[in-house]
């Protein structure tokens, strides 16, 4: 009798939380505005506190080598700032000139495009019906993406001007986040209740080490790649090296597919001037990911993710499904977080038992 009030319990109370759910659900209209505003007061802190958390360690090697602490902060804060200022006074205008120059040939390419579909439908008229149909349903699909490229890329840029204002006082937050981490770090620790401090030093402590050297490192990887392909994009002569470039980059940190991602707008852009171009394209795509895969990740990444690859492809797969691009590159730094926390969780509820067994 009191397990089945048990279940009766748990089955109401999951029932209460459901119909709560979706009321709460059906009045996002009134707490939805506030969210979106929470969100961007909060958006610059955590950019923040990201760069912080990728600055800090680097920071603390130079100190601990006998560099005074403000300075450092100061050199490390000048150095990764001024870079950041300086690629972006010079970048920015040419990309702006790249984005326009590919407004105004969208059209050109769009025809060229539309006249290959055209040959590649002519080849397929006597494939089976089943296959013809999903042939032509993945070439409408491309009609449609291509379509919208050229809008999803102004709207971007018109997003991150309007944000110029916000991400400007990043800077000024990394700063003081970086002088007063102690402080900070300290605070948080008493803001956290008691019976949480412990496991939860020892959770944060996990995804550090799980994930800390794994961002930083993809993320410098990511850097050079973009600059590497730019650079020899530009030298080809290849239009549009930066955007490329920074697709590749960008793409890259993606497992196993960013490459095959970001190598297909440079093949594509290569294919409307030669077809040499196309093959000297994926000739530097591949030779980047040789010397991505053999070089630069295994001395700046090296192993310290500790996933098996299958984990890293149902990730991946699941990140893809549920967020498209931006899903698959925070696929496996979403994952490796569940990862540690299922690990913490089953040693805490084993713990548990140990103890009720005990008593």
């Amino acid at each position: 009798m009191e397990i089945r009030m048990k279940w009766l319990y748990r089955i109401g109370f999951t029932l209460l939380l459901l119909i709560a759910l979706y009321i709460f659900l059906k009045l996002r209209f009134v707490w939805l505005p506030v969210v979106k505003v929470i969100f961007v007061i909060l958006l610059p802190f955590g950019i923040s506190a990201f760069i912080t958390y990728l600055l800090h360690p680097v920071i603390e090697k130079l100190h601990e080598k006998g560099l005074h602490r403000g300075l450092a902060i100061f050199s490390i804060y000048l150095l990764f700032f001024g870079g950041l200022g300086f690629a972006l006074y010079k970048g920015i205008p040419a990309i702006i000139a790249q984005i326009k120059d590919l407004s105004e040939s969208a059209p050109v390419f769009a025809e060229q495009y539309r006249e290959w579909i055209k040959i590649l439908q002519s080849h397929t008229r006597e494939w089976p019906d089943g296959l013809q149909a999903r042939i032509n349903e993945a070439i409408d699909a491309f009609e449609e993406r291509l379509d919208s490229l050229l809008t999803t890329i102004v709207n971007v840029s018109i997003q991150f001007f309007n944000s110029a204002v916000i991400l400007m006082i990043i800077p000024f937050i990394v700063f003081y986040m970086l002088k007063d981490y102690a402080k900070i770090r300290q605070t948080i620790w008493y803001l956290t209740p008691k019976r949480w401090r412990k496991k939860g030093a020892l959770f944060l402590r996990d995804v550090d080490e799980s994930l800390g050297n794994y961002i930083r490192g993809q993320l410098l990887v990511c850097l050079m790649m973009g600059t590497i392909a730019a650079c020899l994009f530009w030298a080809f002569q290849l239009r549009y090296p930066l955007l490329l470039g920074l697709t590749v980059g960008v793409t890259n940190v993606i497992p196993y597919f960013g490459p095959i991602i970001g190598a297909i707008p440079a093949v594509f852009v290569a294919a409307t001037t030669s077809g040499k171009l196309v093959i000297i394209t994926i000739m530097i795509v591949f030779g980047l990911q040789f010397i991505e895969g053999n070089i630069l990740s295994p001395y700046i990444v090296g192993k310290s993710l500790h996933m098996h690859p299958l984990w890293i492809m149902a990730a991946l797969t699941a990140g893809g499904e549920i967020g498209g691009i931006l899903g698959l590159i925070l696929a496996v730094p979403v994952f490796a977080v569940l990862k540690v926390g299922l690990i913490h969780a089953k040693n805490h509820f084993i713990n548990v038992k140990r103890n009720e067994s005990s008593t």
